[in-house]
């Protein structure tokens, strides 16, 4: 089956049997392998998709999105609706109403109370929550009666889906977490690497950046589910190695984001093991540009932060020119084939939020020279780089290390230097730059660079939450323990003003114009450069049956209905 006809069927199930199983554990161990690999499961003090991924199957939330992007309930009865009476007819609150006889994996019971502890932690002021975008405009969470939840807003809210929605937003049990609030939140080991949830797995083991082992939670809803008794959950080493470990190899059942290039793909298809999958959601590989001065001259916790702010970066001419620069098509050709497109939008799924900008499709290195000349940012010395105000424009770019990311730095550093930068490249380990270490030096979250590549994704179709990662005081610094979603530091009052009037608008047409809007403020006030607009590819065993790729979600959403097929 060729690459296309894979993106084409996006959430197609694949080898789906009507009756897969009858009895948990029974089909013995599933190994899957994330090539970046876990360094927490609380998604809460991460931002990292390797996390969030890996806790879903252990931590749950009260909703999340399915296969085809719709908002199905998971530890409730049902989606709460204007209709239905769970939202509030002005729209300023929401009521959640918990399936009864819910237990964590302790044995213990899963109440409304530790729904309202999950938003007191990561609400916390000096807890550094990673999510706390989903609980923007909410005001208090009520507990009612024990399996019954109310959050309160302070203004009309026509999507009030984001609080505990998503693999993003899961339900912490305040019995082991209450100690960890605020400050000591990073401080608890214990909690952090093995905590108690409802989802089909436990923890046994984690050994951070490197393994982690689980069995079937023994208290897990269903008692025909999960159908394996274990779980191999392998992290680190490379994207193509973790491919040819499931298609050519058949060591492990699950790839996560093969992120090679679609020959390569091609040729560990062949193997006869493995299958990829593929489908296109709001995956954006970009370049943030920082906002605020890395430079390791100034004092520890004033490096990247508000205090003291980018010589150049926030030069409108630089930062054009750059993105002027970048052979956006030649990028997808080279990098991900079918399974990508031109990125012009931090947005760039579903269409209707996404915006676009003139030129992204064509790269121009005469005309990003002339812009920085008309700006008279020109090489004054003669060494072939350019000044602003006597600031030489020298950059530290810097991603993690992935074959694919490497091509394209060098081919941007390339062409950055033929318009009169300096580059300086920089890769790291994907499981330390995307880990939420506060006193790593090389987080993306810290960002001690210049500029720094990656993707980043959202759940669901509506991006509200999304686009409040731009929102000011969103910015990861100290004491906010560097957590925090808006990395460039990219702080704007229209920016701030026009998502607070998305949070009260409830006519779709006009979210969806001011979500282009946000979208686009990001992009025209140097906040970041797209790139690339990646479909997501995985691939998973032959013998792996249940698989439902979902882009609007953790891609771990239904391991519980994962089965083993039996050779006939």
């Amino acid at each position: 089956m060729k690459l296309k006809s894979l993106l084409m069927g996006a959430a197609a199930a694949v080898a789906l049997a009507p009756a897969a199983f009858a009895e948990r554990g029974a089909d013995g161990e599933v190994k899957i392998i994330y090539w970046q690999a876990p360094s927490i499961l609380n998604p809460f003090l991460s931002g990292g998709t390797k996390d969030v991924e890996s806790a879903s199957m252990i931590i749950e939330p009260l909703a999340r999105y399915n296969e085809k992007g719709e908002l199905v309930p998971w530890l409730v009865e049902e989606i709460p609706t204007v209709a239905n009476g769970g939202v509030s007819e002005d729209l300023t609150s929401i009521t959640w109403k918990i399936t009864p006889g819910l237990t964590w994996s302790d044995g213990s019971a899963f109440t409304s109370a530790d729904v309202a502890f999950t938003h007191a932690y990561c609400t916390h002021p000096e807890g550094g929550c990673a999510q706390i975008t989903k609980f923007e405009g909410v005001t208090s969470v009520e507990t009612p009666d024990d399996l019954t939840v109310v959050v309160n807003f302070g203004g009309p809210t026509p999507n009030p889906y984001g609080p505990f929605v998503g693999g993003e937003s899961p339900i912490l049990q305040k019995a082991q977490f209450e100690s960890c609030m605020g400050a000591a939140a990073s401080t608890c080991t214990e909690q952090n690497f093995n905590p108690i949830g409802t989802g089909p797995f436990v923890v046994t083991e984690f050994k951070p950046n490197d393994v982690i082992t689980m069995a079937a939670n023994e208290n897990y809803r269903d008692p025909a589910k999960p159908a394996f008794a274990s779980v191999t959950f392998k992290g680190g080493g490379d994207a193509r190695a973790a491919g040819q470990a499931v298609m050519e190899t058949g060591e492990f059942d699950y790839a996560w984001n093969l992120q090679l290039a679609p020959d390569v793909i091609a040729q560990m298809q062949e193997g006869g093991k493995g299958v990829p999958i593929a489908g296109f959601g709001p995956l954006l590989e970009r370049i943030m540009i920082n906002q605020t001065n890395p430079d390791p001259n100034l004092p520890e916790g004033e490096r990247s932060t508000a205090a003291h702010p980018h010589p150049f970066l926030q030069e409108p001419a630089v930062y054009k020119a750059m993105s002027m620069a970048i052979d956006r098509p030649l990028l997808v050709e080279i990098g991900y084939g079918q399974a990508g497109k031109i990125g012009c939008s931090w947005v760039p799924a579903p269409e209707a939020f996404a915006s676009t900008f003139d030129g992204c499709d064509v790269q121009d290195l005469d005309g990003a020279k002339a812009l920085l000349d008309g700006a008279g940012i020109v090489d004054s010395d003669g060494d072939g780089v350019r000044e602003h105000n006597g600031v030489p424009l020298s950059i530290l770019y810097q991603t993690s290390t992935n074959a694919v990311r490497q091509d394209f730095q060098a081919l941007i550093k390339e062409w950055w230097e033929q318009i009169g930068f300096e580059v300086e490249l920089r890769n790291i380990d994907a499981s330390v730059f995307f880990g939420g270490d506060p006193g790593s030096p090389d987080t993306f979250q810290k960002f001690y660079a210049d500029v720094e590549m990656y993707a980043n994704t959202f759940n669901g179709t509506d991006p509200q939450t999304y686009l409040g990662n731009g929102l000011c005081d969103k910015a990861p610094r100290p004491e906010t323990q560097w957590q925090g979603e808006n990395i460039s530091r990219f702080c704007m009052e229209e920016f701030d003003a026009l998502h607070a009037e998305l949070t009260k608008t409830a006519d779709m047409a006009e979210r969806q114009r001011i979500g282009r809007e946000l979208s686009g403020m990001m992009v025209d006030n140097g906040g970041m450069i797209p790139l690339v607009h990646r479909g997501r590819l995985s691939a998973h065993a032959t013998t792996l049956g249940g698989v439902v790729l979902n882009v609007w979600d953790s891609e771990l959403w239904n391991v519980a209905d994962w089965y083993r097929i039996k050779s006939k």
